[in-house]
């Protein structure tokens, strides 16, 4: 189950609502924030890319400016690789689009 620690920034007059809509997705935990517009908080989901969808998802909230990963833990999915067992995408390894470089 990949865990990780984001610092979501918000302009500070868009804040409340940044945290109103945070506060709807349940696979976010809001642990603090700042006048700034700084937000802090864990994401938790079953499946790297499930992260990832989770983290655009999060970026894409009225208001937010930037999601910065801060802290990644997908220690479960790395183990069962090292046993061999398959692990659909994990986290990182997707193939870039046209788009991108």
């Amino acid at each position: 189950m990949p865990i990780s620690g984001v610092v979501i920034t918000s302009g500070p007059t868009d804040k409340a609502e940044v945290l109103r809509s945070l506060a709807a997705i349940a696979e976010v935990e809001v642990f603090g924030d700042d006048d700034r517009g700084n937000i802090v908080a864990v994401l938790e989901t079953a499946s790297s890319e499930d992260m990832e969808k989770l983290i655009d998802r999060t970026s894409k909230v009225p208001g937010v400016l930037h999601v910065g990963l801060t802290y990644l833990n997908t220690e479960d999915e790395a183990e069962r690789m090292a046993r061999g067992e398959p692990v659909a995408k994990p986290f990182g390894f997707r193939r870039p689009t046209a788009e991108e470089p």
